[in-house]
């Protein structure tokens, strides 16, 4: 497919500066399926981004695009605030019956504001006005919004910078494995829980990510989270699993948190909720700590009938059983063997993540950026992350047929070799 563009100089002429993803891969997307995206000159690349992980189930998948057109096309509803309608009581049952019910979850579901951020806003408040404390516990390299209070729980200095403000009410803890000594995070964090003299004041909640996506993959172990979890519950204090991207089912299950041992109090989504990439913020919430009231935190565009319909079928398609996860555990396996050989090419370089959230940590963020420079070049869409850029990090979506999985890891690997061999950086 080719489209004519009489003036693609549109974008630097009057799109703000604040644009990002887009100078990273300089070209015009005028179609995607599945796993590839096409440019209005007929190229092809093949997707390892998917969105930022809002389209774990590909582009376009075509049971949820007929669920959609076929909505449209009956003059369903497509904006109702958060009245009641056909298409979200169909989404909560649904998500009840297979989601919630056969992991013995008694959460509601609190519709907010389209967006990750705006659910860690409402989470956030409803953690404050359950426990009457104001102070929020979040970790090093966590990243949960650039709205004003999910800014303030989210650790990178670049985007804090962008508030032009103090950001207050929360408190900065040391993540799974951050000290230098590996030693117990937990151990430190309990002791000024317990210490009236360390100026910790009361925590409303932990918030964090089981991964972290932007903060560079780190992944926290089943102990720590418990450690956590045990912590939270001491102190009185709610625990917050910010799920938004590693969650429907970016790390093997449908929730990351799944077979950790621990229960949330409150969990946000968004992202690949809806299934289709349309805008839906979801928070699950304990029943003893609904506590917010009518309208108390609103917003215009709360509730998404169109993200209702795909939502729905999605679920239905991919969570009725078992078998989607075990595809997923096999593609993971598939882009670890091929992550691992340009680990082999790196010195100290290493593998970071959990199931289809993972990367190659190659040290250097213009290493990481000249390999993914250089595939785009050649035909995949990848991106890094981390606190300096070090992460080369895999978000295919989820559904990548395994043949596409492969050509895609094999261009990322010949771009690093040629990058590797090019900066003759040898391998220890």
């Amino acid at each position: 497919m080719s489209t004519n563009l009489s003036d693609i100089s549109i974008f630097p002429r009057r799109e703000s500066e604040a644009r990002s993803y887009c100078r990273g891969f300089d070209t015009v997307f005028v179609s995607a399926k599945g796993s590839e995206m096409t440019s209005h000159d007929g190229t092809r690349y093949i997707d390892f981004l998917a969105g930022c992980s809002s389209l774990n189930y590909g582009h376009n998948d075509p049971d949820l695009k007929a669920a959609l057109i076929d909505h449209i096309q009956a003059d369903g509803i497509a904006h109702g605030l958060d009245m009641h309608t056909d298409t979200k009581a169909a989404f909560i049952e649904t998500f009840e019956k297979q989601i919630l019910a056969p992991r013995d979850m008694p959460h509601k579901l609190m519709f907010t504001g389209p967006t990750g951020a705006n659910a860690v806003e409402a989470a956030m408040k409803i953690a404050r006005k359950s426990t009457g404390r104001t102070n929020i516990i979040a970790f090093t390299n966590g990243f949960h919004g650039v709205t004003q209070g999910a800014l303030a729980a989210t650790g990178n200095g670049y985007h804090r910078g962008g508030a032009g403000t103090s950001l207050n009410g929360v408190t900065r803890m040391p993540y799974d494995d951050y000290l230098a000594d590996n030693g117990d995070t937990t151990a430190y964090l309990e002791a000024m829980l317990e210490d009236q003299s360390s100026g910790l004041d009361a925590p409303a909640a932990f918030i964090l990510e089981t991964v972290q996506g932007e903060g560079g993959l780190n992944a926290a172990s089943p102990e720590w989270l418990n450690r956590i979890a045990d912590l939270a519950k001491k102190s009185g204090a709610l625990l917050i699993i910010d799920d938004v991207q590693a969650g429907c089912g970016r790390t093997g299950k449908f929730f990351s948190f799944e077979d950790m041992g621990i229960s949330p109090d409150i969990i946000t989504m968004a992202k690949s909720v809806s299934g289709f990439g349309l805008p839906m913020g979801l928070v699950l919430v304990k029943p003893e700590h609904d506590v917010m009231g009518p309208a108390e935190h609103n917003g215009t565009f709360r509730g998404n009938n169109h993200a209702f319909v795909t939502a729905r079928v999605a679920i239905e398609k991919f969570w009725a059983d078992d078998r989607f996860e075990q595809d997923i555990k096999r593609r993971a396996e598939l882009v670890t063997q091929g992550l691992q050989t340009i680990a082999d090419m790196v010195p100290n370089a290493y593998l970071k993540g959990r199931g289809m959230m993972i990367g190659v940590d190659v040290g250097c963020g213009e290493l990481a950026g000249d390999i993914c420079a250089l595939a785009f070049e050649r035909g995949l869409i990848v991106e890094t992350s981390g606190p300096r850029d070090e992460v080369v990090k895999i978000l295919a979506p989820l559904t990548t047929p395994d043949e596409t999985l492969s050509a895609g890891m094999d261009i990322l690997i010949g771009a690093a070799r040629h990058i590797v061999n090019t900066q003759k950086i040898a391998a220890e």
